[in-house]
């Protein structure tokens, strides 16, 4: 009998995962479970997929070892396998930007224009936590916030500004953050209280980096 040599175990194991990768509405999910553990109706419902769909794509992750599905009751749960799955897709990203010109000029057009000016990074507003001296916003779906959000952070989903307009100081820069880099809702937010005349900038990554670095978290009991 031939023996492998472990060398090519290693790329047969990568090239499995890389198929498993190889689909755009699994990349989708594995960045919405990265927010925190979610039902698998729920996620049919973000990504507009079906449930029969949505449950195909993520058994095929969960065979790679990229989620781990729990069943609660009725319905099965997943969330991420581990915090290397999201360097991963981070690295994805950069790579698709780096490879092709045309991407980035789509990204770079695009999202200037919903806001030019430079984000916040994670150290940055770890240290305007610490001070006191930030009102940070989480752009995300109620039920993502609850999962987890910053420290402090008040809920203010799409459609929502006015229910927390009295809790905003106008003496105080405001960071507004959501699911990651390219996730809309947050330009959408800071480009609505930007237009009140609110210092607000965008923090440079999402809740799931956040996270990820290893800085705090609160979570929220859902009812």
């Amino acid at each position: 009998m031939t023996k492998v040599h472990p060398r090519n175990m290693v790329f047969h194991r990568m090239a499995e995962i890389s198929r498993a990768l190889g689909n755009p509405h699994r990349l989708v999910l594995l960045q919405l479970v990265s927010q925190g553990e979610r039902s698998v109706e729920r996620l049919a419902e973000l990504t507009g997929l079906s449930i029969a769909n949505t449950s195909q794509h993520l058994q095929s992750l969960k065979r790679n070892a990229l989620v781990v599905g729990q069943r609660k009751g009725k319905h099965v749960h997943y969330r991420l396998a581990s915090d290397q799955i999201l360097t991963v897709l981070q690295s994805l990203s950069v790579l698709a930007e780096q490879s092709s010109a045309t991407l980035r000029e789509v990204l770079s057009d695009y999202f200037r224009n919903l806001d030019a000016l430079e984000p916040v990074s994670r150290d940055e507003l770890q240290m305007r936590l610490q001070d006191g001296a930030v009102t940070v916003l989480d752009a995300r779906p109620e039920d993502e916030y609850a999962l987890g959000h910053l420290p402090g952070a008040l809920s203010v989903p799409d459609e929502t500004i006015e229910a927390i307009l009295a809790k905003l100081p106008r003496d105080q820069e405001i960071v507004a953050y959501c699911r990651g880099t390219y996730c809309v809702s947050s330009f959408r937010l800071v480009a609505k209280l930007r237009a009140m005349g609110y210092n607000i900038r965008r923090l440079e990554e999402g809740f799931a980096e956040w996270q990820a670095a290893g800085f705090d978290v609160e979570r929220h009991a859902t009812s």
